[in-house]
């Protein structure tokens, strides 16, 4: 490829990965219309610095991403398109700024490549799609540590005051910690005195602590307490989904994130400690360090989420991009059957799991064979192109077309047939049309921000694993109850007999409670 158009190619490819039907599925519960609901009551009350969820206020998170939703919304109207609109801008911006300081730092085709890599595979795309915090952290805090690379210093201080304001203290811990271990690992320990860290300090707090004071002294220690006490510190030291409190929680997630790239990691990470040298071998050094960070940090952390490590995918991209890149530039162009082999084996993995996966959803059964003879034939092209033609560029080529047809297929063919069973859009909108709106609701916790965005009625809270179902049965009155199938299927019937089935989208029922009789 003429080298002139490759950021120009590698922007088209990105831009479709993140744009490509972001407003045709309803935003999937519980998480992405919780941040969409902030930014709406943002605007409904013209308060731009406490954030409101149900009419109330709430310490989550910081402000950042509502910021974002909420200017979307101004800018184009609010719609499931403008909340999610922030985070595939902030993605694509992501892959510009990679592509840009990699191209300064080693060469062309290393930051070409390390840029598709990250662009392409499913974790990126996927929550480039989203309506969530994660992309533009991810933006914040990669501009921290590409900054400090460059010696850029007083730009990385406004990065990390930026990502404070986008998730809290790990927008410097996090940077900070990283950039301790390299110096510390590279036995230049000095370089702290040439990164002005008091000068530093003071652009960061400029930057990240006026919202932090202001939050304070508007709602004094309660702010302090829950979201530094119990959104940062309990998180981390106290489980809130017990079941996923095994060691070994992100492996699964990186080798699934990662396709179809997740094969090349391997003979990646040993080329990136054998095969480099001078500044290259202190950009693997770096590399390695940021991605290992991320992933021990979290693996220690009681609280786990898939999306947490998502922090350490640019580095991890970076480590891949610049061996694609030396593989590439070898007169020979030699490889290795290790390459090969592990790329394949993730590609059949990947392609029995989406024909598994259809099977548990008829009307996806088609689409998950289909899904599944494509990643099949692109396998076998890997191969080929591996083994007998050491043909590198086609072989990575095809790795990127994967990770293209893959966001094509799930977002246009798997998740709009299922999109009922991820969002209570569908019952919601049947609640405003069809319902006496002066009655009391009840939703379970899981879909009221959804309820709440969708209707702009709050509703009452049930967690449904517990007895506050019961409340709803109580009173004279004839109370709505939305709850979702797996969770109405653990009722007995002593709690069924006094319901009435109105409506159900996918694994969602609208329930009415009839008068209480016991």
């Amino acid at each position: 490829m003429n080298k002139r158009f490759a950021l120009f190619f590698l922007l088209i490819v990105i831009s479709i990965n993140l744009l490509w039907a972001i407003g045709s599925i309803p935003l999937l519960d519980p998480d992405e219309p919780v941040y969409a609901e902030t930014a709406r009551e943002m605007i409904e009350f013209n308060d731009y610095l406490s954030p409101r969820i149900f009419n109330e206020y709430w310490y989550d998170k910081p402000p950042m991403y509502y910021w974002l939703v909420a200017a979307a919304f101004k800018i184009t109207g609010a719609s499931d398109f403008s909340a999610r609109l922030p985070s595939a801008i902030m993605g694509i911006a992501t892959i510009l700024m990679l592509y840009l300081f990699l191209k300064r730092i080693t060469n062309e085709d290393a930051a070409f490549w390390s840029s598709m890599v990250l662009g392409t595979c499913i974790e990126f795309f996927y929550l480039g799609k989203a309506a969530v915090t994660d992309m533009a952290l991810l933006f914040f805090l990669t501009g921290a540590l590409l900054t400090f690379i460059k010696q850029k210093y007083w730009f990385m201080y406004i990065f990390m005051g930026l990502a404070t304001l986008t998730k809290g203290p790990i927008g410097i811990v996090f940077p900070g910690a990283i950039i301790f271990f390299y110096l510390l690992v590279m036995r230049q320990l000095g370089e702290l005195k040439r990164m002005h860290l008091g000068w530093g300090l003071l652009i960061y707090i400029l930057v990240a602590g006026p919202w932090y004071y202001l939050m304070y002294h508007v709602h004094g220690q309660v702010f302090i307490d829950t979201f530094l006490g119990f959104n940062n510190i309990t998180r981390f030291m106290t489980p809130e989904h017990p079941t996923r409190v095994v060691w070994y929680y992100y492996i699964p997630v990186l080798i699934i994130g990662f396709f179809p790239w997740t094969g090349l990691f391997l003979s990646s990470l040993k080329a990136s400690y054998q095969e480099s040298s001078g500044s290259d071998f202190d950009l693997m050094i770096f590399m390695n360090i940021w991605w290992l960070f991320v992933f021990i940090f979290f693996t220690i952390s009681k609280t786990k989420l898939v999306s947490y490590i998502f922090p350490l995918f640019p580095p991890i991209a970076v480590i891949i991009g610049w061996n694609i890149a030396r593989l590439l530039n070898e007169r020979f162009r030699k490889t290795e059957s290790f390459m090969a082999f592990s790329s394949i084996t993730m590609f059949l993995l990947m392609a029995g799991g989406w024909f598994y996966g259809g099977s548990f959803f008829p009307q996806l059964a088609n689409v998950g064979m289909v899904l599944a003879g494509i990643t099949l034939l692109l396998a076998i092209a890997i191969g080929m192109a591996l083994l007998k033609y050491k043909d590198i560029k086609l072989a990575v080529s095809c790795h990127a077309i994967t990770g293209v047809i893959t966001m094509l297929v799930v977002f246009s063919f798997i998740l709009p047939p299922i999109s009922n069973r991820l969002s209570v859009k569908q019952v919601a909108q049947y609640y405003t049309e069809n319902c006496d709106l002066q009655a009391t609701v009840y939703v379970d916790k899981f879909l009221r921000p959804g309820f709440m965005y969708y209707t702009h009625i709050p509703g009452k809270e049930i967690k449904a694993k517990t007895n506050d179902v019961d409340t709803a049965f109580a009173g004279p009155e004839n109370n709505y109850i939305i709850v979702r199938g797996l969770e109405y299927r653990r009722w007995d019937d002593s709690r069924k007999n006094y319901v009435q089935e109105i409506y159900t989208a996918g694994d969602m029922y609208l329930l009415k409670s009839t008068k209480n009789t016991r």
